[in-house]
């Protein structure tokens, strides 16, 4: 029976790994060759990893592609995405030269505010507690001078301050409910220090405001924190052209592409079982290029999940409509993204990433990423209304099964070619390999 351990984090790495090894492994000296074969060669480099997080051992890899040729705003990118799924980046790269013939992307930011709340309790008079906030409101923004100093000299800060009343969810539950524009900054570290600061100055006010009772004096702050909900962080996306251009898929004809398609999103708006499959299709596109650009995509999908089900069903994120002979397709999604601060300023291939993209403001890098979703979801429908969904991921299926039977290239080659027009099975495709295999012998 395994045992708990003490003070694993004052452990050196060495030390963390050894007892991993000794108390999870059956054989010890594999493990410990695979954790150490992840390791950079350059140590400073591999100490910078290692302090991103606590209790490091290794670093674990993910695939860093490029999708080429997307044209947005008539400026050309090539897109940064970081992931482990196949086919992901060749149909994105595939639906941006696509467009790339039929006009482009065109994205624009909607607005940029990003939301904080201090959840707190009061048992007493509303009245009271709304006079006390309308006197308080201007000493809390005064209070966050020295945190918003820098943020104001950029053209951010603090946007407006408001409180909330809730106890129609909860008993005696209010909020200070604020509202922020970080500018290029994701700016997490900033709304929370600042919505510590509202609380502090809240309740030390409350101490001293005549109108109160004892009680009513006692207003217990829960917390203070950001929420990753942001409506109004909202970024547009989208393509359009004329029905008669739908025209490279072969045995469909444009109008009955186009029809098909925009009945295929309708599903998905009408469907949350639909809608949550092809929104993830959405975050294929969209959390590549967060996480290539070291921004948050946890954040971003809890956010983004949250959007899709605003009106009170969970929905498709995408929208698509033929008029007067105009294939449109657009997103709208809610997006709070940085391009300063945190692993922009110290991962290198963050760095690399933002670079390759023009070092993009976060208004700029919020349009690439919409246009990164909606590229992958327009791949996705596409391929659903066309040949089906399963003829390009099984491609990648069979190469990641050839690469686990320790397939040489021309192997490879043989094997592809004989699953051409054929379904791709594991079964079959270890059926094939050995007997090529065998014929080798």
């Amino acid at each position: 029976m395994k045992k708990p351990v003490d003070g694993f984090s004052k452990l050196t790495k060495e030390e963390k790994i050894d007892w991993l090894a000794n108390h999870y492994f059956q054989d010890r000296k594999d493990a410990v060759s695979i954790i150490k074969q992840y390791w950079n060669t350059n140590a400073a480099l591999q100490k910078l990893h290692d302090e991103f997080i606590e209790n490091t051992i290794t670093n674990y890899y993910l695939p860093f592609g490029i999708a080429p040729n997307f044209a947005i705003n008539g400026h050309l990118y090539s897109i940064p995405m970081c992931l482990e799924e196949s086919s992901v980046v060749a149909a994105a790269s595939k639906a941006a030269k696509y467009w790339l013939k039929r006009g482009g992307f065109k994205a624009e930011v909607i607005a940029t505010e990003k939301i904080g709340q201090v959840h707190f309790m009061y048992h007493g008079d509303k009245e009271k507690l709304v006079r006390y906030f309308n006197q308080i409101k201007p000493l809390l923004i005064e209070a966050t001078d020295s945190i918003t100093k820098n943020m104001r000299k950029r053209g951010g800060g603090i946007l407006d301050i408001i409180l909330k009343d809730k106890t129609a969810d909860l008993d005696n539950y209010y909020q200070i409910h604020a509202t922020f524009d970080t500018l290029d900054a994701m700016g997490a570290n900033f709304i929370n220090s600042c919505l510590e600061q509202f609380a502090k100055t809240f309740k030390a006010g409350a101490n001293t405001y005549e109108e109160f009772t004892e009680e009513e004096r006692d207003i217990q702050i829960v917390m203070s924190i950001l929420s990753n909900y942001v409506p109004n962080c909202l970024v547009k996306a989208e393509v359009s052209c004329k029905v008669d251009e739908l025209n490279e898929d072969q045995n469909i004809s444009p109008q009955a592409f186009a029809e098909k398609f925009v009945r295929a999103i309708d599903i998905a708006k009408a469907e949350p079982h639909r809608a949550v499959t092809h929104n993830k299709g959405v975050m294929n596109g969209i959390d590549a290029v967060v996480l290539a650009t070291g921004n948050d995509f946890r954040a971003i999908e809890a956010g983004v999940h949250a959007y899709a089900a605003k009106n009170g069903t969970y929905s498709s994120l995408t929208h698509a409509t033929i008029d007067n002979g105009i294939f449109k397709f657009w997103i709208e999604v809610p997006l709070a993204l940085g391009t300063i601060g945190g692993l922009t300023n110290l991962h290198p291939l963050v760095k690399l990433a933002l670079e390759m993209l023009g070092k993009p403001s976060a208004k700029e890098l919020m349009q690439i990423v919409a246009v990164a979703g909606l590229a992958q979801n327009f791949a996705a429908i596409r391929s659903l209304i066309t040949t089906g969904i399963q003829k390009g991921h099984m491609k990648m299926h069979l190469m990641n099964i050839l690469n686990q039977l320790g397939a040489t290239d021309e192997e490879k080659s043989i094997v592809a070619e004989l699953f051409h027009n054929k379904t791709v099975t594991h079964s079959e495709v270890i059926k094939e390999f050995n007997n090529l295999r065998a014929k080798t012998l």
